[in-house]
């Protein structure tokens, strides 16, 4: 016997997302992606902590989120036909305002439905039924039923079972890693060593994700002015160091 946990809150990511933004009065059309992606995360951790299964919903937009903010910490390079740049989070607030849209339409659609449930159904439709099957061109088969036509309806079931089978599925990996994660592992590196090199860094992680994640984390502390960088010796290598008088802030971090 199987059974679903629904929480009452949050039904999907979009949901969650709407609810972030409005909590904090945010602008939708100008969304602060890294605050909503790490609290979006933060959410998806105390629900693993739950022992809750995660949606695949929830780790589709997720990964959807480390995207953009990883393209936000890029040069943008994309423009648009009249030679704009193309805002990573454009896709992103379509949607939201899509759902946005479509979610205003729920209390009305739900008066609608109560509404019509106190209604009495009328007696006596076949003729009208039989009407609206002949203007749509299907059987009104419950009323002569025989093995023939449940034949034809078994056929129809299978028919569309096998281009149910038959259409591109998509699956979602979800890597032990996050850019959280790997900027910790970094700053403690340096911390350590009082600087270390690209190479030592992949060199712990070789995979090709891990050295994605590592090199985004080096842009996000970058940006956040906790680590500076000397080109090294090699070609591709460089050598990472605490940035000067965030020594403090660091050793926070990695207490925190």
């Amino acid at each position: 016997m199987s059974f679903e946990i629904k929480l009452p809150l949050f039904e999907g990511p979009f949901d969650l997302l709407l609810f972030f933004i409005e909590r904090d009065e945010l602008d939708i059309h100008d969304i602060p992606i890294f605050q909503i992606t790490n609290e979006f995360m933060d959410y998806i951790r105390q629900l693993e902590k739950l022992n809750i299964e995660v949606a695949s919903d929830f780790i589709l937009t997720a990964a959807t989120l480390m995207r953009i903010k990883a393209k936000m910490l890029l040069p943008r390079t994309e423009k648009d036909e009249e030679g704009n740049e193309i805002d990573p989070r454009q896709e992103l607030v379509q949607h939201l305002l899509e759902y946005k849209k479509y979610k205003s339409a729920v209390p009305a659609l739900s008066e609608m439905e109560d509404l019509r449930l106190a209604q009495e159904n009328r007696g006596n439709i076949h003729a009208e039924l039989q009407v609206i099957a002949n203007a749509n061109n299907f059987e009104y088969e419950l009323q002569d039923l025989n093995l023939y036509k449940l034949m034809r309806v078994f056929d129809k079931v299978m028919h569309r079972y096998e281009e149910e089978q038959n259409r591109p599925k998509h699956t979602v990996i979800q890597y032990p890693y996050t850019i959280e994660g790997q900027r910790d592992v970094i700053l403690r590196l340096v911390t350590e060593r009082q600087r270390t090199t690209f190479s030592e860094v992949i060199s712990q992680f070789p995979d090709k994700i891990g050295m994605i994640f590592n090199f985004l984390a080096i842009l996000d502390m970058l940006q956040l002015n906790l680590i500076g960088i000397e080109v090294g010796e090699g070609f591709n290598d460089f050598t990472i160091t605490i940035a000067e008088g965030q020594a403090a802030q660091v050793t926070q971090l990695l207490v925190e």
